[in-house]
């Protein structure tokens, strides 16, 4: 008697590798695509959208697949590295079905989506979406009260019929543990209907972090279908330069309001960055680097650079500077680097330490001369010091990179050795 195909709940393969025959990983999985029957035959699985280390995304047919085990896919090794384009008969699993409100046949009773399974046929080298995991009642997490049961794909309804107003939180569930960057990069890709919902479920500190990783229209279409209020309240979470970036490419009136509905101090540091050219070290900096008054210790320097919400850049050094301490400052004194700060004892005053060789950065400095000035002195933050002696900011090299790079940098994949190769 052959035995059953074990049942695979798609939330479980959100983000798991995938491998050649020979055990090297190729990229992992972000989606999966099916298409729905018109009847109550439950879907075929069609494949995988997998995204590989270039962030490129790529349709991987389930007839490649040769196992999905043990928190991995194992693929016949030949890969189409062609880019993934939904067809419209084509659905997202994850993208797409879960979180929906959708009816039980039996009883008309309506229930959310919080997982489907799929199940390989006997004998065959077919996919189908075989159980549906809902919820009784109103909402789609797993935390709210309600019934929860798996049924059959034959016993609901309503699968083939655009949903308005679709939750999004068993989506983001399945991609709790990604990186702002590659969660953008989901929700560059999928439709506009459902990156408007994923966007609303999101907080305003992780929708912050998602929108400085988007691409411009990306962000200005999210920012534009948010209440103004919460709008106001995402830019307030972003850094200041990316706030002002992206309040620039608004029409004035638009800029304006949500400004004015934004906290002061906050619409102050957006309003002074976007008072300076683009491309220049004023227009590239952010005003809340790490600012230290010159009786600080070593120890007091070192608390404010483990604070888990700085970049790795403005972490790297820190300014001293005369009070007042927020930007613009009193008189600024000099740079202290991370690695000086590991090798002092804690009582150390920075005011001892300081490299005062290192001439800081003009906020009139161009783009030219900022890229020189990093490359010159191997730094990966500079200060920003205007004529009066005042730190204004500090510019990062990632500020620096996204506008060199070209525009459209953040649509294209990263080109790396050893991409995998075209299969055809």
């Amino acid at each position: 008697m052959a035995a059953v195909a074990p049942r695979i709940f798609v939330s479980h393969l959100s983000g798991i590798a995938v491998f050649d025959p020979n055990g090297d990983q190729v990229g992992r999985v972000r989606d999966l695509v099916a298409t729905v029957r018109v009847d109550r035959r439950p879907p075929r699985l069609l494949g995988l959208v997998v995204e590989l280390s270039t962030r490129r995304r790529i349709f991987l047919p389930m007839t490649r697949v040769t196992g999905i085990e043990s928190g991995q896919v194992i693929t016949t090794g030949v890969l189409n590295v062609r880019r993934f384009e939904q067809r419209p008969t084509e659905r997202l699993v994850l993208g797409e079905m879960l979180d929906r409100r959708v009816r039980l046949v039996e009883s008309g009773e309506e229930v959310t989506v919080l997982d489907v399974s799929i199940q390989q046929l006997p004998a065959r080298r077919d996919w189908e979406i075989d159980r549906v995991f809902v919820r009784k009642g109103k909402g789609g997490t797993f935390r709210r009260k309600g019934e929860a049961l798996t049924v059959d794909w034959s016993a609901v309804d309503g699968f083939s019929v655009e949903e308005h107003g679709q939750g999004a939180e068993n989506l983001l569930a399945t991609f709790e543990q990604l990186r702002p960057a590659d969660l953008a990069n989901v929700l560059h890709h999928l439709s506009p209907k459902r990156r408007a919902e994923v966007a609303a479920a999101l907080t305003n500190e992780r929708l912050a972090d998602v929108l400085e990783e988007l691409p411009e229209d990306d962000q200005i279409e999210i920012l534009g279908k948010l209440q103004e209020e919460r709008a106001a309240d995402v830019l307030e979470e972003m850094d200041p330069d990316d706030a002002a970036d992206l309040l620039g490419e608004l029409p004035e009136a638009d800029k304006e309001r949500l400004l004015a509905l934004m906290r002061p101090g906050d619409a102050a540091d957006v309003r002074r960055l976007m008072a300076y050219e683009d491309k220049t070290a004023g227009g590239l900096m952010t005003t809340e680097p790490i600012v230290l008054r010159p009786d600080s210790t070593v120890a007091d320097a070192l608390a404010r650079v483990r604070n888990p919400d700085l970049s790795p850049a403005l972490a790297a050094q820190v300014y001293v500077c005369r009070p007042p301490d927020e930007t613009p400052t009193g008189k600024y004194l000099g740079t202290i680097h991370f690695q000086r700060l590991l090798r002092d004892p804690p009582y150390t005053m920075v005011s001892l330490m300081l490299d005062e060789d290192l001439q800081p950065l003009s906020p009139s400095a161009q783009l030219p001369e900022i890229a020189g000035f990093f490359a010159t002195y191997d730094m990966v933050a500079a200060p920003v010091v205007d004529e009066d002696g005042s730190l204004l900011g500090a510019v990062t090299v990632d500020d620096v990179l996204d506008h060199m790079l070209p525009d459209d940098w953040r649509e294209q994949e990263f080109h790396l050795a050893g991409d995998v190769t075209d299969g055809k």
